[in-house]
Formats: structure tokens, C-alpha cells, sequence
């Protein structure tokens, strides 16, 4: 089986997305919330599909 490549998202990548200032990533990254990143390095990374799966979830949880 092959993955396929795809770029992952820089931090500033998500909150752009999300509309919310980078503070609040590494904030809620602290706190166990919010998307799942992750570490790679020094660098955080995040999976485009698992950012918009978690945006997704959030109309449910309103």
C-alpha cells in the first residue's frame, strides 16, 4: 500500500484556516484541544484532513 503525499500544514497554515491567531494554536495545543499536531523536529505539522475533521466536529459540539 502506498501513501499518497500530500503537504502537511505548517502552524501558521491552520490558522489561517481557522481564522484564529497562532498563539491560540500553541494555547490550545498546551491544553490538549484543538487539532491534532504533530511534532516533527522542532517544526509542528498537521494533517489537512484531521484539521477539517476536527473543524467538522466542532458544528456538532455547538
Amino acid at each position: 500500500m502506498v501513501a499518497s503525499i500530500q503537504r502537511r500544514w505548517t502552524v501558521d497554515d491552520v490558522a489561517e484556516y481557522l481564522g484564529v491567531p497562532i498563539k491560540t494554536l500553541y494555547r490550545w495545543r498546551c491544553q490538549g484541544y484543538g487539532p491534532i499536531g504533530v511534532r516533527i523536529g522542532k517544526h509542528i505539522r498537521y494533517a489537512p484532513e484531521d484539521v477539517i475533521a476536527w473543524f467538522e466536529s466542532q458544528k456538532s459540539a455547538s
